[in-house]
């Protein structure tokens, strides 16, 4: 550490040391002030220069170190000073501590305020990339974020001084005003009656409505800015539409409509979308299948066999999906109108010739897979997750082209079908997202299973040579390998299919994912207009589309009364293998990564009678815990039904429950479930303190010898 962090700290060091060791806190409260307000007055009076200068001063201080005690200095401003001067000089000190804390955070504190408001700070950077000085104004408004971490966490981003200084002046002078104010009134009380006066009541109303009338100002203000230039109807014919009929448009519909609010589901194709039709629903009846056979050792299916079990999973499939229907939503009180939704207004919708105009809009229109640039991959015919199904023939050579969940799951089904299958990633590893280990062991499966895996590969063109088509990849500099394919799926990550909506003349921006910007109530830039699922993004999965849509379709038909933030603290995810992969929370790399203090506790599945006995004993359990407390950071599991066992953990940690109460869980045994009760109990063995089993073990022995 430089000699001058060395100089900053040891000068925090002593104004901690000072405020504690000579109780400066006992003079920061009501009772102080009250007691003493009458000789500081006197004072005041007789030097007021020097009076409003050592006020500064020490308000200014208390607020550069976080000190508790300034809302009481705020009180005594307009004890001592009145409301004009008071406001003043509070004003002024306040944004001058402010900006201290911001300088001291950015110079020497920036891995410290990192690891602990790290999440504080991605939202500000969000907010500021979105809206710059009008977000950092509303911070000081209205106290989202206290102060006392706002501060150091603005010391982490790009803000420049001048930006820090002109927003924190203006954003804080209302609601130091309205506490100088409520100072000089409430001190200057002589009996309890003199609470009931309408000064007293209408000073104590206002520091209680203040944040509510902030927060309407500013909503109104950013309304009367994004919607100018545009006609508001004098009436609506619904309170909702949504766009798109998917996993994530159908719960919205359905959820809007249980809130009896009339609404209109806009789809261009068929309701339930790509997860019903193409995704995850056939996909898991496809490996449900595909498993079983494996599981039978009944051989590799021959061509008219792997027809037969398309047709089957088209059947499974048609059954699954029967509530996705008109009929069925027209019951629950949804009007589906059929045909391409382009937004013409922020209340206006087309469709065919015919116009829907409505209060409030959710975009929901879910994604298409992302095809790379590669010359001559277009005439290969691609299959991607959407047409995979389609096949009607077996192909003997299967390519597979990603690293992800989707390649490692078809390259392993389509294996145990009697493929040839070679999975190409331009990634030194597979799941570079999940746990190192996790992977490994996924990888290992793949390559137990046949699967042949050509990593660190790049493809660069699609060849025909004798009737052959083959796949040209690059590996290193010069060296190219060429490989024969009858098929090439491609699966290289989605992107949201906003095309055809009207965004540009709204001026909605979308990412190079296509993804819309949301905030953390799922609006766009227009309160009116949210998105949801693959098109607010950054989860695609059809699980938290219908997750997002309770948020969404209440903050739309409510958000002017009250709004809720879209939980995504605890998003699970997995890979559907066999063996499989569920995650929740951090990775140990994640976490390292954030500089956490954490702890692993580790579960081998062969310790389990209850996996054993399902034949599901190969694989592990991985418990991130925060550094000696039982908060669970994440869970990684490898093993079979690891996606079922997950849930537990899940539920633990949405509810915020730690491995104390987990392991206080009566489970059933031998099950799967068992996981939670033993992992929380490998975790408390490791935390007995020594020196209590020492004397438990002496207690033990001289009972025994009683």
């Amino acid at each position: 550490m430089k000699a001058s962090r060395w100089v900053v700290l040891a000068l925090l060091i002593v104004a901690v040391a000072c405020f504690f060791i000579f109780d400066l806190s006992q003079y920061l409260t009501l009772e102080s002030i009250k007691a003493h307000s009458g000789a500081l007055h006197g004072r005041v009076q007789a030097h007021p220069w020097w009076a409003g200068g050592v006020f500064f001063a020490v308000y200014a201080a208390l607020t550069a170190l976080s000190f508790p005690g300034t809302v009481v200095l705020t009180l005594l401003a307009g004890a001592l000073f009145g409301l004009i001067e008071g406001t003043v000089l509070v004003s002024f000190a306040s944004n001058v501590g402010a900006l201290v804390a911001m300088l001291i955070s950015r110079f020497m504190l920036r891995d410290w305020v990192q690891k602990r408001f790290g999440k504080q700070i991605a939202g500000i950077n969000k907010g500021l990339a979105r809206d710059g000085s009008f977000y950092l104004v509303s911070l000081r408004l209205i106290p989202i974020v206290p102060f006392v971490l706002l501060n150091p966490a603005l010391g982490l981003t790009r803000i420049n001084l001048w930006t820090f200084w002109w927003t924190t002046q203006l954003g804080m002078l209302p609601g130091n005003a309205i506490y100088v104010n409520a100072g000089e009134k409430l001190v200057g009380l002589r009996s309890l009656s003199g609470i009931l006066s309408p000064s007293i009541i209408g000073t104590l109303v206002l520091l209680a409505v203040f944040p509510i009338i902030a927060t309407r100002l500013l909503t109104y203000y950013k309304a009367r800015k994004v919607y100018r230039g545009w006609r508001k109807p004098k009436r609506f014919d619904y309170n909702l539409v949504v766009i798109g009929g998917g996993t994530g448009g159908l719960a919205t519909a359905r959820t809007a409509a249980s809130l009896k609010a009339r609404v209109s589901l806009v789809e261009r194709e068929r309701l339930g979308g790509v997860a019903m039709h193409e995704g995850g629903v056939p996909t898991k009846a496809f490996r449900h299948l595909v498993n079983g056979i494996h599981a039978r050792h009944d051989g590799q299916p021959t061509g008219e066999a792997f027809a037969e079990l398309v047709t089957q999973v088209r059947q499974v499939t048609e059954a699954a999906r029967h509530d996705a229907s008109v009929e069925h939503y027209a019951r629950l009180g949804v009007e589906v109108v059929e045909g391409e939704g382009r937004l013409s207004s922020p209340w206006t919708v087309d469709v065919g010739g015919r116009t829907l105009t409505t209060r409030a809009v959710v975009i929901a229109t879910g994604s298409q897979p992302w095809l790379p640039p590669i010359p001559g991959i277009e005439a290969a015919e691609p299959l991607t997750c959407d047409t995979l199904l389609q096949l009607r023939e077996r192909p003997d050579r299967l390519l597979v082209l990603g690293s992800g969940a989707g390649a490692c799951e078809f390259a392993q089904l389509f294996k145990r079908l009697g493929c040839q299958v070679t999975l190409i990633s331009e990634n030194e590893r597979l799941l570079e997202d999940d746990d190192a280990e996790a992977a490994q062991a996924l990888t290992a499966a793949l390559i137990a299973d046949g699967v042949d895996l050509r990593l660190g590969l790049t493809a660069q063109r699609v060849e025909v040579i004798d009737d052959t088509r083959r796949l040209v990849c690059r590996a290193g500099e010069d060296y190219e390998q060429s490989l024969p394919f009858d098929q090439v799926l491609l699966m290289l990550g989605q992107q949201a299919d906003v095309e055809g909506l009207g965004l540009e003349a709204l001026k909605l921006d979308c990412g190079d994912d296509g993804t819309l910007e949301a905030d953390e109530y799922l609006a766009t830039r227009y309160p009116n207009i949210y998105a949801v699922g693959s098109v607010a993004g950054p989860y695609g999965a059809s699980y938290v589309a219908e997750h997002q849509a309770w948020y969404a379709a209440f903050n739309a038909l409510f958000g002017g009364l009250k709004r809720f933030v879209v939980s995504d603290r605890v998003i699970p995810r997995a890979v559907f293998t066999s063996p499989e992969m569920a995650t929740v929370g951090l990775t140990e790399h994640e976490a390292r990564e954030l500089k956490l203090e954490f702890e692993t506790t580790r579960l081998d599945l062969t310790t389990l009678a209850g996996a054993v006995v399902e034949g599901a004993g190969q694989g592990f359990v991985k418990v991130l815990t925060e550094q000696n407390k039982d908060r669970i950071l994440g869970v990684t599991i490898v093993g079979e039904h690891a996606s079922e066992t997950l849930a537990g953990f899940v539920v633990a940690m949405k509810h915020k429950l730690g491995l104390n109460k987990l392991g206080d869980t009566v489970q059933l045994s031998p099950t799967q479930g068992e996981v939670l009760r033993r992992a929380a109990e490998i975790w408390r063995q490791q935390h007995r303190s020594a020196r209590m089993l020492a004397w438990a073990e002496r207690l033990n022995r001289w009972r025994i010898k009683r």
